[in-house]
């Protein structure tokens, strides 16, 4: 190759370096604008609400003292004439303890299960922070992982709202980091730790200590200290007075992970596993059940103040499981407010009712003294009444009253069974009488092949819809239930918030009160109550008002209501369940004083006895039966449940109450 040929070469590859470096210029140049305006952007969109979030952050934490962590104030509750039903104490000032007097086991079991870097970090486990990102961004949004170190629990429970959002959660991280600036780690364990609840009222290790023991931390076992150190990662999955098997399992994880990192050895491992856990003994309050319902409506309002979505309606099990879990997070959240928040709580209970429906469950079933092996009385009842002016609760009985027997649950809203043919008028009846039925429409009582049989086994042929839903004809309510199909009768209890409607649900067998999981007495007594509110439902509340302790009003006394039935309907399926207590099944039921509707339920082999009736002023649902199903010969709707009801409405309708249902005229 000649001289010439090798220059031209040699000036081609400098120009072709030359454009390939004026192209990477090109390239540098464009990508440090473009971050840039990135950063430009992000600042304008972002940064400025982080440097204010940053801010408020500091300010929060500087003008914090020692007595912001002893804070508590007490929360008081009162019925409809103002009286005081009940007191929700804080108790974190009377039994705070000091760092030096924490026992060694007690902060190793909660940094073993809460927080392990606790000592390390500087407030944040930015590890931790990046997984639960991932989880966030591969599960859409949905929060599915927690990433909180123990200061950043701190800086929520004493400085945050329990509202899931980014906004919160960085609020959360930048008090974290200036709480580490300003308090040493000892005491931020110590805030800590006389500031995380564990559940039913008690704050701190030495109100959980002797609230559930009776003891001292320091006469606690290993094993009992395990036990309460389960319950605040989750203080209503993990409440050990209606999750106690739920709970002894986290105490045995916490144990296996205190034993694995070299805190206790084999021998005290083994023991710990194996002690029984007894919990202290208490005596029975008159309002329990008033209470816990009480408590459960306050927190169900607060929540929905707070932008919490109620859902019945769920497209996955996974679906569900997530949503379980947003719900039981912000529920035992504000459970914890309850009890130091310093709130006003005003109720529609009126204690003189509520007295009158549990002396009448009482009285009744007081022949039925053979209890389990917890001292409980077997065949249990349970009655919810509601105000049908207002559609909220005036008194709810979840059991039999026991001497010496603390709480158990509150079966008026706590348990699910099946209703039997009290459900016919709900999904049956009522959407008929939507689509052209009227109380004379002529229907056949016949034998249905591989059908429902009607109770005594007879069929009377031709008759009346009115008489038939009198006599509770099984054969027709599935032969209506079928025309309508339970794609068309299901809804309308998802619309009145029935909790624990599944898709196994959508058959015919509905029709007779066959679900899957069931209903509650609190449910079945607000879809009664929408029958004579012609068609209106009211969610079954008691809350009338919530105030906080600066007197901000938090909830206001706002009764919402949402049609579910036409009201011509809704007052024909009434003038039809009148002639129930007049002329059917539960003939010889009605009241003295007032006119009165209702319907009767019995469940196959006759575990479940239902009667719901209501008069223009009130409703009142009763269910009776064993809290593990078993047969009682003699239980239906018109036995235990209906003399229940009926004894109970007798006396709160008294001479004078003569108002009348709302009618329409359908013959016309």
């Amino acid at each position: 190759m000649d001289k010439r040929k090798k220059d031209t070469i040699t000036k081609e590859r400098k120009r072709v370096g030359q454009v390939i470096k004026l192209i990477l210029k090109l390239f540098v140049l464009l990508f440090l604008l473009a971050l840039v305006i990135g950063i430009f952007y992000f600042y304008n969109s972002y940064g400025r609400t982080l440097v204010q979030l940053q801010k408020e952050a500091r300010n929060l934490v500087r003008s914090s003292s020692e007595e912001t962590f002893r804070s508590s104030q007490t929360s008081l509750v009162y019925d409809n004439d103002g009286e005081l039903i009940s007191t929700l104490r804080g108790v974190k000032d009377v039994y705070y303890i000091e760092y030096k007097d924490i026992p060694t086991t007690v902060l190793n079991a909660i940094i073993v299960t809460e927080d392990k870097k606790f000592f390390s970090h500087e407030g944040v486990d930015y590890l931790a922070n990046v997984r639960a990102a991932m989880s966030l961004i591969k599960n859409k949004g949905e929060i599915t992982q927690g990433a909180s170190t123990i200061t950043q629990q701190l800086a929520r429970n004493v400085f945050l709202t329990h509202e899931v959002t980014y906004e919160r959660k960085i609020k959360e991280i930048f008090i974290a980091q200036e709480l580490e600036k300003i308090y040493s780690k000892d005491k931020i364990m110590e805030y800590y730790i006389n500031n995380i609840y564990y559940a039913n009222g008690h704050y701190g290790i030495l109100a959980a200590a002797n609230g559930y023991f009776g003891k001292g931390i320091n006469q606690l076992s290993l094993s009992q200290i395990a036990f309460l150190c389960s319950i605040p990662n989750n203080p209503s999955m993990y409440d050990p007075l209606t999750s106690m098997e739920q709970t002894l399992e986290r105490r045995d994880r916490i144990l296996r992970q205190m034993h694995a990192d070299g805190k206790i050895n084999l021998v005290d491992y083994r023991a710990a596993l194996n002690e029984t856990i007894t919990l202290l003994s208490k005596e029975s309050v008159k309002n329990d059940y008033v209470e816990t319902f009480v408590y459960h409506s306050a927190i169900k309002a607060l929540m929905k103040e707070e932008g919490f979505e109620f859902r019945n309606k769920f497209t996955s099990d996974e679906d569900r499981d997530t949503y379980n879990e947003a719900y039981d997070d912000m529920y035992y959240s504000f459970q914890g407010l309850l009890f130091s928040g310093g709130y006003r709580i005003y109720t529609s209970i009126d204690l003189d009712m509520q007295e009158r429906l549990q002396a009448s469950v009482d009285e009744v079933l007081e022949g039925f003294t053979d209890t389990s092996d917890e001292g409980i009385f077997m065949l249990q009842g349970a009655a919810v009444s509601i105000d049908n002016d207002t559609g909220r609760v005036v008194a709810i009985v979840g059991g039999r009253s026991q001497e010496h027997i603390g709480y158990t649950l509150n079966r008026g809203y706590q348990s699910y069974r099946q209703p039997g043919s009290a459900i016919k008028p709900l999904i049956v009846y009522t959407p008929s009488f939507e689509r052209g039925y009227t109380p004379d429409s002529i229907v056949v009582d016949e034998k249905i092949p591989d059908g429902p049989k009607n109770s005594g086994g007879s069929y009377a042929g031709e008759m009346k819809l009115q008489r038939a839903i009198e006599v509770s004809k099984n054969t027709i309510a599935w032969k209506l239930y079928e025309e309508l199909t339970p794609q068309v009768g299901i809804p309308y209890l998802l619309k009145m918030n029935f909790a624990k409607i599944v898709e196994n649900d959508y058959f015919p067998a509905a029709s007779l009160g066959g679900l899957t999981i069931g209903v509650s007495p609190l449910e079945m007594a607000a879809a009664f109550s929408t029958l004579e509110n012609d068609g209106y439902y009211r969610e079954p509340t008691c809350i009338v008002k919530i105030i906080d302790a600066k007197g901000n009003e938090l909830v206001g006394d706002n009764i919402s209501r949402k049609q579910i039935y036409k009201t011509s309907a809704a007052r024909m399926v009434t003038e039809s369940l009148i002639g129930v207590l007049k002329n059917g099944t539960a003939k010889g039921l009605g009241l003295t004083n007032t006119i009165s509707a209702g319907k009767t339920g019995t469940t196959d082999e006759r575990r479940d006895g239902w009667f719901i009736g209501y008069t223009p002023y009130f409703t009142t649902s009763v269910w009776v039966g064993y809290d593990m199903p078993k047969t009682l010969e003699d239980l239906k709707g018109s036995s235990y449940p209906a003399t229940i009801w009926n004894k109970y409405m007798e006396e709160i309708h008294e001479p004078g109450m003569n108002r009348s249902f709302e009618t329409y005229d359908w013959r016309e």
